[in-house]
């Protein structure tokens, strides 16, 4: 996630909100009748609970998880005004890659833990930074929910079928159930890898729960997903391979 200090909240929120009013309102126009949008775990902000399903209240920290949330709210209110339903899927961590090695993130200058963790290890990095470790975890770093990307894909796959069979608007959380600390997923970096790099201890960011764990019994009972690929390991070395593979296709560009 991009740090909120980066972000102008005003600008972010016209983009995202704007864009997608008017996506849903050329897809209704168009005839489109099922929809499903990606959503985020971070609708919630601070949660007190061990999981968290889709009833808990939504009270977003970020400009991020604030205009994820106003898009749902645009939703529910298109598929209360037209013949229109939605499945927003609200993601907690997406991690790994193509288990087959086709695909994974490529993003430029992507902050995400693991992505970054095994980019540290392959040296494109100097050392790994770690923001806060303060907080009312059991090793005082953030913990999530880490869902391996083509479980998130069966989850779409699964939400499109729910509405090409009839089924309602529905919100669902797609995450394991299960979260692991930065500081743990940090020491599976360096396993797996087998490179005990260098990490810095930084603050908190601003934006940054605690803890976000999935409960994700609605999606499994209404849209019958069935997550498979539960396993940390690897999910590591996933993103480790894919990396190493980006990496030696384009040693010359700066990650």
């Amino acid at each position: 996630m991009v740090p909120e200090s980066v972000i102008d909240p005003l600008d972010y929120y016209l983009n995202n909100t704007s864009n997608a009013r008017t996506l849903i309102e050329t897809a209704i126009k168009g005839g489109v009748k099922s929809f499903i949008f990606s959503s985020t775990a971070a609708v919630y902000g601070e949660t007190w609970s061990e999981s968290v399903s889709e009833d808990a209240p939504q009270a977003p920290i970020s400009p991020y998880g604030r205009s994820k949330l106003m898009v749902e709210w645009m939703l529910e209110d298109a598929s209360r005004a037209y013949d229109f339903r939605y499945v927003a899927l609200r993601y907690f961590n997406v991690a790994g890659a193509d288990p087959a090695g086709r695909l994974g993130q490529s993003t430029p200058k992507a902050t995400h833990l693991i992505k970054r963790g095994v980019q540290t290890a392959l040296g494109i990095y100097s050392s790994l930074e770690i923001f806060g470790q303060d907080y009312p975890t059991r090793d005082g770093t953030c913990v999530r929910d880490y869902i391996q990307v083509t479980d998130l894909i069966d989850a779409h796959l699964a939400a499109l079928a729910y509405l090409r069979g009839g089924g309602a608007s529905l919100v669902c959380n797609c995450g394991y159930g299960h979260g692991q600390t930065v500081k743990e997923v940090v020491e599976v970096v360096k396993r797996v890898s087998g490179v005990d790099f260098g990490v810095i201890m930084s603050p908190r960011r601003p934006g940054d729960p605690a803890a976000l764990v999935a409960r994700a019994d609605r999606a499994k009972s209404a849209l019958g997903w069935r997550p498979a690929r539960d396993n940390l390991d690897e999910i590591v070395r996933q993103a480790l391979d894919w990396e190493r593979r980006l990496h030696n296709r384009r040693p010359d560009v700066k990650p």
